[in-house]
């Protein structure tokens, strides 16, 4: 009865949400490039014939940017172990659809999820006929997950991320929630502690795998590697110079960071990476206000004042690079808004972590770091600056670096324990 209920109140909700993000949506797309790019796809319309779709493949759902990063290399690992398998790879945004096709994977159809409408839901299915349905992170849709049962699709989680919030939410409305996350065949979770949670939401628990995180796996992932083009444009700042990245900024941190690196070392040159590089006529803004010449990396030019300068990153797909160039990094979305940014990268690379209070969305990683003291916490510019000055002392620098490379490595093989669980799901379909 409350799976009904949940149903009705579920589909009644839906379009109204629709409605409401619908014109936010659009100004995305148009500021992302994403008209053009098969959004048909998104509202399960496509244009060419069934059959040269890749029938009974492997479907794998990663809404955002960092979702599809992970499932590229859950892919990529997939492929190499189990050559001969077909895959499709969902996306959910313009620039997550930019990201897969930049993959540049061979037989790789890039497509675009479709909404969790009924009449979407079914378009999509009758059309790839997937052979599993493998969900990053947390996309669990009810209408999906409905049909793909009465089709006999197995679904599965990967990578399992449960945050604080989502966790009260869960075990709040895990009765209502039940008849629906019970439908999936598999979780791979990140964390033992999380495994309760699942088993509240009605997943048997032989069918909860503990893998750890594809996203922190140092076995999948490429160290960020230095660059001499990279290294020029920052020596053109002057040489010497300490580099202090600020990671995946989000609005209003870019002149916070800038200026708490200014008043920790005046010599220090303030790399800001924002999260969306079509910010870039904002940041730039902020920045002028706060006494700062800026140079951006789309339009690089010598800089006439260096002393003053802050460098921004307004291009994609380089925030490694930069990483591996710098003397310290700090992670956006942590200070003025909420869940933060992936801190991985800059474990890999040996880069000493400053963080902000916000990092609920990496979460038990950040506390496992904070308690190991393999990071540094900030809350306000005051002490974004005094922790700049303690990450750019050479010994208590290489302290965080071990104590980080020491947690991240339990993570370590966590893609291949996913393919272990994973790939029996689609042979025993």
């Amino acid at each position: 009865m409350k799976a009904l209920f949940t149903l009705l109140i579920y589909r009644a909700i839906l379009p109204l949400l629709f409605l409401i993000a619908f014109p936010g949506w659009v100004v995305k797309m148009l500021r992302r490039g994403g008209f053009g790019t098969a959004l048909n796809e998104r509202i399960g319309l496509y244009f060419d014939p069934p059959d040269f779709e890749p029938s009974h493949a492997i479907h794998l759902h990663a809404i955002s940017v960092g979702e599809t990063i992970i499932a590229i290399k859950l892919l990529r690992e997939w492929q190499n172990i189990y050559p001969d398998t077909r895959f499709v790879l969902a996306t959910g945004t313009a620039t997550g659809h930019q990201t897969a096709t930049g993959a540049n994977i061979p037989d790789l159809r890039v497509t675009y999820a479709p909404l969790d409408f009924t009449w979407m839901i079914k378009s999509y299915l009758n059309r790839f006929e997937p052979s599993q349905i493998v969900l990053i992170e947390g996309e669990t849709w009810p209408n999906l997950l409905r049909f793909a049962e009465k089709k006999h699709i197995p679904v599965s989680l990967a990578n399992a991320r449960i945050s604080p919030r989502s966790a009260r939410r869960f075990n709040f409305f895990a009765s209502y929630l039940r008849p629906f996350f019970s439908k999936l065949s598999c979780v791979c979770i990140q964390e033992k502690e999380h495994r309760s949670i699942w088993e509240n939401l009605g997943i048997h628990s032989d069918n909860i795998h503990l893998t750890g995180s594809i996203k922190f796996d140092p076995q999948s992932s490429t160290i960020p590697e230095q660059r001499p083009d990279f290294r020029e444009m920052l020596e053109r700042f002057g040489k010497g110079r300490p580099i202090i990245l600020a990671a995946s900024t989000f609005s209003g941190e870019e002149a916070l960071i800038a200026s708490a690196i200014r008043d920790a070392d005046p010599n220090a040159l303030p790399v800001i990476v924002p999260r969306h590089a079509e910010r870039r006529h904002e940041v730039s803004q902020a920045l002028d206000r706060a006494g700062f010449h800026v140079t951006l990396r789309s339009s690089f030019e010598t800089p006439l004042q260096p002393e003053n300068a802050v460098f921004v990153i307004d291009t994609t797909g380089e925030l490694a690079t930069w990483t591996a160039h710098a003397d310290a990094v700090i992670i956006g979305k942590s200070f003025l808004s909420t869940g933060g940014q992936n801190p991985a990268e800059a474990i890999l690379a040996n880069k000493p972590l400053i963080l902000g209070p916000h990092m609920e969305n990496f979460q038990p990683l950040v506390r496992h770091l904070h308690a190991a003291e393999a990071a540094l916490i900030a809350r306000n510019s005051e002490e974004i600056s005094a922790a700049i000055r303690r990450a750019l002392n050479p010994s208590f620098s290489q302290k965080l670096t071990q104590n980080a490379s020491a947690i991240l490595s339990s993570h370590h093989g966590a893609t291949q324990r996913h393919l272990k669980v994973l790939h029996l799901q689609t042979k025993t379909a």
